[in-house]
Formats: structure tokens, sequence, C-alpha cells
């Protein structure tokens, strides 16, 4: 009988594009003749739409964007449900390929959880760590592990004393400096600050995007990535990092610059290979990871490492630099990559299967 997937696209996020192109790669490139895939899209406003077993690879992105039956999410979401994924029967798994909030940060796992349905990547509590950027600081702080130093504002306290708290981020932290949304990725609602007025813009913007935001210092080196894989024993890959010419590595640079240069392996001695790979390691169990996750490094001058952030569910079209990074470092190739991380899934949806809950 074949693997059932339902694989999750589109989301309540401002990385709803995102998370389209991921899922036009990853649907054309999961084996049919091995699995059934049902694509389920979340639009902007929450709704749920799922047409049933898709029967032949998506043409164009556009064609993603499916239409809800009804305008409640509850609705939808009840109809996804017992319609499709109630009704699958034999052994399913789900695949979520949502990007920032309301997909990455724990919600739809939890979902999956109280369904009993395995799922792909992290779990509740992983998901939710590592996309509040704050909380995930703490962590890696209390660890011992070197970043940038960083101040987290909160919007009650800005609105309270916004002037007083301009003053310490001068004071603490210096320019140029970089405001952040506290739970967003894809460099989306991020500014390069480089004195106070742009500071006060930039966290003005970051406030359209999230209630709690993080100020951090400029580290002035190479931006160094490494893919991590697995559950208990996880894997690190070869480090890669993005050729930009730009300061500033936003949105546009990623994801519209025609010049830009994916290096892998990156271009660093072996002793810095490997305190990537073990730092990256240290970080993917200090946030309990599972399944997947990118972590993200600095580089300065001085061969200093400063770890920036973790993405439990990074880019992942066939140019994104997690699948490339996994095809340079032991020849993984794309499909078969999807194939592995729906292993761990239904390896760990086993193992908590097994879990006693009654005396």
């Amino acid at each position: 009988m074949k693997l059932k997937i339902f694989v999750l696209y589109g989301g309540k996020s401002p990385e709803h594009e995102v998370s389209l192109r991921t899922a036009f790669t990853v649907l054309g490139s999961i084996d049919r003749r091995k699995h059934d895939v049902y694509p389920v899209y979340i639009t902007r406003d929450g709704l749920w739409c799922c047409e049933g077993l898709l029967d032949r690879r998506p043409d164009r992105i556009e064609d993603l964007a499916l239409q809800p039956e009804a305008r409640s999410a509850a609705h939808t979401l009840g109809t996804v449900l017992i319609r499709w994924i109630s009704e699958a029967g034999g052994q399913a798994v789900v695949l979520p390929l949502l990007h920032g909030a309301n997909g990455e940060d724990g919600t739809v796992q939890g979902l999956c959880e109280l369904l009993g349905v395995a799922y792909v990547g992290n779990g509740v509590l992983s998901a939710a760590i590592t996309l509040d950027k704050e909380v995930s600081k703490r962590l890696l702080k209390q660890a011992g592990i070197e970043q940038a130093e960083y101040r987290c504002i909160r919007l009650e306290d800005w609105r309270q004393r916004a002037v007083r708290l301009m003053e310490e981020v001068e004071s603490e932290i210096g320019f140029p400096c970089y405001v952040k949304p506290a739970s967003l990725g894809s460099s989306i609602g991020i500014s390069r600050c480089e004195d106070a007025i742009q500071l006060r813009q930039g966290i003005e913007t970051a406030f359209q995007y999230d209630s709690k935001l993080v100020i951090e210092e400029e580290i002035d080196g190479r931006e160094i990535q490494v893919a991590v894989m697995g559950n208990e024993r996880p894997l690190a890959s070869l480090p890669g990092e993005f050729i930009h010419r730009s300061r500033f590595f936003d949105f546009e640079s990623k994801y519209l610059d025609k010049e830009l240069v994916m290096s892998v392996p990156a271009a660093v001695p072996p002793e810095v290979t490997e305190r990537v790979r073990v730092t990256a390691l240290k970080a993917y169990g200090l946030h309990e990871c599972s399944g997947l996750a990118r972590v993200d490094f600095f580089l300065n001058k001085e061969g200093r490492l400063f770890l920036n952030e973790i993405n439990a569910f990074p880019g992942f079209t066939g140019t994104s630099m997690y699948p490339v990074m996994w095809e340079r470092t032991d020849g993984t190739a794309y499909g078969e990559l999807i194939e592995k991380l729906m292993d761990y899934a239904l390896t760990r949806h086993a193992d908590r299967q097994a879990v006693r809950h009654a005396r």
C-alpha cells in the first residue's frame, strides 16, 4: 500500500509566497509511483483547501492556489480532516511546507500531535523556540554558544518608553545594527540601521510583523550555513555560503538577485568546517530539534564564529541551500532527501505512539 502524503503549503504568514515556491518543487519531486500525494493549500486568511489526490505534476506555481469551499477556518479545516485525512487509511504523513507564523511555530505540529498523525520536521517545542529568536538566543547564551550582542524590545514597553529604549540600544548595541521581528524569517521586516533615525524607522517596521523584536549588533564577516538532519543521532552537512553583493542579505537579495552565487562547500579552513558542524549539532540538540534544520553563522575576519539563528524549516526549493548542501556533502539527491525526512518522521511517530498515556 502506498504511503499517503499530505503536503501543507501557503499559510497565514508573510512568507506565503516562499511556501508556494517550496511546494511547487516538492510536489514535482515526490515519487508518485511510491506515494499518494494530497496537496493541502492554506490561504492567507487561514482557510484550508484540498481537492484530493494529485493526478499530475503542477505546471505553474499559480495552480497551487486552490479555492476554499467556505469562509470559515474551522469549517474548511474540518472538511479537510474529515473528507481526506481521516479517510486516508493505511500509513500517512503530513509534510508541512510552511514558513513563519501559523505553520513553522508549533501550531500545525500541535494539530498533528492531537490527530495522532506523523509529520515531517520539528516537534511542537522545537518549532516554537527556533522560530522565536529571543527565546532561542537565551538558550544559546545559557549554553555558552557565542552570538552577536542583542536586545529584545516588546511592543507595550516601546509604547511606554520609546525614547529611553532608543538611548539604551544606542549605548548597548550601537551602530550599525539590525532590527528583526522575533518570529519571522526570509528577512521580512528586517532593517539595517546606521543611525537613530533609521533605528526608529526599523523598529516601527518590525512591529508591523510582530509584538516582540530583537535588535542585534552587526558582525562584520561572512555568513556560513550548515544543514542538519536526523532525530536522536543527527548529521551535519558540509558548510555553504552565498556570495552576494549587498551589505544586507535581505528578501530581494535572497530571492530576486540573478547574480547570487552559492558556494558549497564554503571556502573555509578544515578547522572552521569542523567547528561549524560541531556547533550546529550542539545547537540542534539544545533546541530539541528533529527531522531537519539549517543553522546559520557569522565568521568574522579573526576567525571567531557567531551563531546567528536556527531555521526549523529552511528554504527547500531545488536551488535552496539546504538540499544543495546535502547533495554536495554525500550525494543525496533532492527526491532522496524528501524520502529520508519522511522516514525520520515515521520513526519519531512510532516512538511517540509507544509512550504510555495511562497507568
